[in-house]
């Protein structure tokens, strides 16, 4: 059903790094977001942005395991590998303002 995604290649592992981090970010921003309206505890989120934005990189350390073990597909796990690491970037030029 999705052979693309058994493709080894350094744009696919690019796009799953960038789209994987979003839609968990964006799913758990909203369940902070939900939970704090439906909470009484006076307006304080469950995650800082900060925590949310690290729970982010979840996924692409399990595709990258998937793809570099199970699926031996190395160009697809370097893309993912690139992603992760610039996020990571970002996340220390953000929060940490060097």
């Amino acid at each position: 059903m999705f052979k693309f995604l058994k493709k080894d290649s350094f744009v696919l592992g690019i796009i799953l790094g960038l789209l994987m981090p979003a839609i968990c970010i964006g799913i758990l921003y909203l369940l902070n977001i939900t939970v704090l309206v439906n909470s009484q505890n006076n307006d304080q989120p469950i995650f800082k942005l900060s925590t949310i934005f690290i729970l982010g990189l979840v996924p692409n350390a399990i595709a990258l395991r998937l793809y570099l073990v199970n699926l031996k597909a190395d160009k697809t796990g370097r893309g993912i590998l690139f992603d992760t690491f610039i996020f990571a970037i970002i996340f220390l030029i953000i929060y940490y303002k060097f």
